[in-house]
């Protein structure tokens, strides 16, 4: 098979209810609904990245719809995934670039030289797993190692909506109503209203928000002068990478943190589908890298395969990559609308922040059902030991400092999980756990599908 077969994908089977598989499709009204959510739960992070290392937030939109493309295309439309800002780049940009924390980033070259030469490492590693396999990735990250880190990302996520987004009580409690909503939506409603749950949720408590805060004054009022005043068109700030060698190498080393994210996605992908993805790693490990390197040349953030929209597959059971077709063309179009951007920054605070507490908080349920599915032996003391600091180191946000070089949360975490399990995995005791096999056998893509 060619590392980049197109006649292998056929047309997607058209489905009209139940678990959608990768290679399933809704009607295609649906299917467009079920992108523009994508979109929304992608928007958050993916616009507050860039923001935080000095980046056009458009220049990021526009680009996550690219690199989508690009990775839809490398893989052949077989693993559903939505490609967005990656946070492991703010610690190392800000380091690199100096950046004060305010306004445009004076040194975004610099920035986007070094997100070019990781986009370039990543691929590289992408080619090596496709030509040789994902045997030596398994055994340096086996499920209790690829659990750990996706539920990690998860909890290192969770501490942006609870301290940054909720800055009064009215804030707080607002937070409450909007995940509350989105509950009350998944589990009491039927139908394309269930699988909206989190767009249902998010417009239900925004207006709720409105008619307390416009209405009764108990908050800051709604302004939608910024919509009125932006123009409907407009092209984003694109700008040029400078390739300046102490960037690349501080920069280049979040290629790892790449690999273990992308891992763990496809890891979730397979748990929640039953469909072995495993064959696909290294084309997607390509696809996110050349997402990164077009990305960083037109002066976006690197990108990654996004835990959002994880979370948002686990909550809908809809995991249809002609979804992100539509996720992307919506994002691209969304990229040169100003007037789009004005809009979201409409949406109250703390209801993004309430959205995002259930995301974030699918994301790390995600990575304890590879536990779960792979049957990951927690009697196994270097299971128990690896895990634990694992969740720990990411959602403590412990960071490692190397000269100029710092490693965040998600970074030791992971390289954290990794290192330790290749320590204390030198079990001598009679018999091999679950957890010291490569994995469970996985449903292949003929086993019959449960009905919801």
């Amino acid at each position: 098979m060619g590392m980049f077969d197109w006649t292998e994908r056929p047309a997607a089977v058209l489905q009209q209810g139940g678990v959608i598989a990768p290679d399933e499709r809704l009607p295609w009204p649906q299917t467009a609904v079920m992108g523009v959510q994508h979109v929304i739960a992608m928007f958050g992070a993916t616009v507050l990245a860039p923001i935080l290392m000095g980046f056009d937030p458009n220049i990021a939109i526009l680009m996550s719809g690219i690199g989508t493309l690009i990775f839809f295309l490398v893989t052949g439309g077989k693993v559903p995934s939505y490609l967005g800002s990656s946070f492991a780049f703010i610690g190392v940009v800000i380091a690199a670039t100096a950046y004060a924390g305010k306004g445009p980033n004076a040194n975004i070259g610099v920035a986007l030289g070094g997100i070019i030469a990781c986009g370039v490492v990543y691929a590289i590693i992408g080619a090596v797993v496709h030509a040789v396999g994902t045997g030596w990735i398994e055994r340096f990250m086996p499920p209790v190692v690829t659990g750990a880190v996706v539920a990690v990302i998860g909890l290192n996520l969770a501490g942006i909506p609870i301290k940054n987004m909720a800055p009064t009580d009215f804030d707080k409690w607002m937070q409450v109503v909007t995940f509350v909503s989105v509950g009350l939506v998944a589990v009491f409603t039927r139908g394309m209203v269930q699988r909206l749950l989190i767009l249902v949720g998010l417009i239900v408590a925004s207006i709720v928000y409105a008619v307390l805060a416009n209405g009764l004054g108990l908050g800051k009022p709604l302004d939608f002068s910024g919509i009125a005043n932006a123009a409907w068109f407009g092209a984003p700030g694109f700008a040029a990478p400078v390739f300046d060698g102490r960037a690349m190498l501080l920069i280049a080393p979040v290629a790892i943190i790449l690999v273990a994210e992308n891992l763990g996605h496809i890891k979730a992908v397979t748990a929640m589908t039953g469909r072995n993805l495993d064959q696909y790693m290294g084309r997607a490990f390509i696809g996110d890298g050349v997402a990164t390197v077009v990305s960083g040349a037109a002066g976006g953030t690197g990108v990654t395969t996004y835990a959002e929209n994880i979370g948002v597959m686990a909550a809908t059971k809809i995991y249809s990559t002609a979804i992100f077709l539509f996720a992307a063309a919506i994002a691209i179009v969304l990229g040169f609308s100003p007037k789009f951007g004005a809009v979201i920054q409409a949406i109250p605070l703390p209801v993004m922040g309430g959205v995002s507490i259930v995301v974030f908080g699918l994301i790390a349920v995600a990575g304890a059902k590879i536990w779960v599915d792979n049957r990951v032996d927690f009697s196994l003391n270097k299971n128990l030991i690896v895990a634990a600091i694992t969740l720990v180191l990411g959602t403590g946000d412990f960071t490692l400092n190397f000269g100029g070089f710092a490693l965040g949360g998600i970074g030791t975490a992971t390289f954290g999980a990794i290192l330790l399990y290749a320590l204390l995995n030198r079990d001598t005791s009679p018999g091999v756990s679950v957890a010291d096999a490569p994995m469970v056998e996985t449903p292949t893509a003929s086993t019959p599908r449960t009905p919801r």
